[in-house]
């Protein structure tokens, strides 16, 4: 039986995941836990249902239907125990209002292969190709993504990662000779920081970045600046000064004002959206980090993508 992986999504005539129009693969899990994270179901490394309350009109016919008995009716509204839900599809099939809808479809790098090919000709006309994203991409099992790599390659595709960097190294070494680029995700530096907001430790993910580096990995640096979280000139300057130290400067930055897109997916995954805390940065702010870069010596900076 053909090795499969999950994706939530398959993005077409991508602008933002890497050099010209993209086709971008989202794989669905992912080791951190990002308090602002705007794809909630590619966290979780099982399918799940999504639960699009504003379509439900109350029928109850998936009450009946679940044979997990996961699913309730409690006030006039239909909630569901995830602790049972086995993301079996009967739900989906028999709701006659498409509120449900599984997150999580699994492919082989066979079809992988085959969804990059559609677009072959946009990636020659615009230098595009193909980016691999998440969830997070490098929790995969590696002999599928070195497969994928390797063949997307082969086929003379620009091939991205993108990457919040938490992963053990010889698995970026296992794929490198087939990346392009590397879009590397950098959150802290501060450690108890980062586990605060994602879970995890920053150490793990500033080692692998520094070794990908040092191994000359082409790798544009990304920095979600979250108000509140980490757009604080102390945090940003503490990155300056990480970056510079081992020696990326001439890296490509993309400083990434934080959006909240994604809270509505929240609602749907029965999950709590934590918008009282988060900001999104005025322009102005922006603008100043920016020009706070390139005085601590970095000049390939952009706003956004």
């Amino acid at each position: 039986m053909a090795h499969t992986a999950l994706l939530i999504n398959i993005q077409r005539f991508s602008l933002h995941d890497g050099p010209g129009i993209r086709t971008t693969f989202f794989f669905k899990g992912c080791p951190l836990h990002c308090l602002w994270c705007h794809n909630p179901e590619s966290q979780s490394f099982r399918p799940q249902v999504m639960h699009y309350i504003e379509r439900c009109t109350g029928c109850r016919a998936c009450v009946g239907g679940c044979p997990e008995h996961a699913i309730y009716a409690q006030g006039g509204i239909v909630e569901t125990d995830g602790s049972k839900c086995i993301a079996c599809e009967k739900c989906t099939d028999i709701c006659p209002n498409n509120a449900r809808e599984i997150s999580g479809k699994p492919y082989t790098a066979d079809e992988l292969l085959k969804e990059a090919a559609k677009d072959e000709i946009l990636y020659e006309e615009s230098g595009g190709g193909v980016t691999l994203s998440g969830g997070e991409v490098m929790s995969q099992p590696v002999d599928f993504l070195e497969d994928v790599t390797r063949r997307l390659k082969g086929r003379g595709f620009n091939v991205a990662i993108d990457t919040c960097g938490y992963t053990n190294y010889a698995n970026f070494e296992r794929i490198m000779p087939y990346v392009d680029v590397f879009l590397y995700d950098i959150k802290f530096i501060d450690d108890e920081r980062h586990k605060k907001f994602t879970g995890v430790p920053a150490a793990p993910i500033l080692d692998n970045l520094q070794k990908l580096h040092d191994a000359g990995a082409n790798v544009n640096v990304r920095i979600p600046v979250i108000g509140n979280v980490n757009a604080d000139d102390e945090e940003l300057l503490r990155m300056c000064a990480w970056l510079k130290k081992n020696k990326m400067s001439s890296c490509k930055i993309n400083l990434l004002p934080y959006h909240n897109t994604g809270s509505v997916k929240y609602g749907r995954l029965r999950l709590k959206y934590e918008d009282e805390l988060m900001v999104r940065p005025s322009d102005e702010r922006m603008n100043e980090i920016k020009r706070m870069f390139k005085k601590q010596g970095f000049h390939n900076i952009t706003i956004g993508g």
